[in-house]
């Protein structure tokens, strides 16, 4: 098969994101999957720590063949400090779509304790949706109290994306 055939087939990319929960002193809320979860600890990061956004940003970014979330939006960039997950999914969705693909859909495992995920799964799956302008779905696990989340230290994610040339890049 050649190049231009490889051009009209699907591509995948695998994005992961991990943060750790904000110091106890700090008031950081927890932004996770485009909401606020009161009463949550937050997550410490350069922007909202929103591990369910980040990563699925990181799987169209690596589905595209365009780097990774540090590349477009690292701590080098002043202007996304503090910077909402759902911003940088959105942007990362126009920087591929820029590119000439088209999304074909996001899949992202939630690994953590807490929240518990499940009552608020279609209304995170809403908001990403909207932010990604594709379908987005979210499942979530633990790890039986194995590893960093298991301990309960901080929280992770892990994204597929399905991404298709449409169009050379405008």
């Amino acid at each position: 098969m050649s190049m231009s055939e490889h051009a009209h087939l699907p591509r995948t990319g695998l994005g992961v994101d991990v943060h750790a929960y904000a110091a106890r002193s700090d008031p950081t809320p927890l932004w996770l999957a485009g909401l606020h979860w009161p009463g949550e600890p937050g997550l410490a990061g350069h922007s909202d720590g929103d591990v369910v956004a980040h990563a699925a940003a990181d799987a169209l970014f690596s589905a595209a063949g365009m780097g990774d979330l540090g590349t477009h939006f690292g701590t080098d960039r002043p202007e996304y400090a503090g910077a909402a997950g759902e911003t940088l999914l959105r942007a990362a969705a126009a920087l591929v779509r820029a590119e000439g693909f088209e999304i074909g859909n996001i899949a992202i495992q939630l690994i953590g304790n807490a929240p518990r995920f499940a009552p608020r799964r279609a209304e995170a799956e809403a908001v990403l949706a909207d932010a990604a302008q594709a379908p987005v779905s979210v499942s979530a696990t633990t790890t039986d109290g194995l590893g960093l989340t298991g301990r309960g230290e901080g929280i992770a994610a892990i994204a597929t994306a399905v991404v298709v040339r449409a169009r050379q890049a405008t």
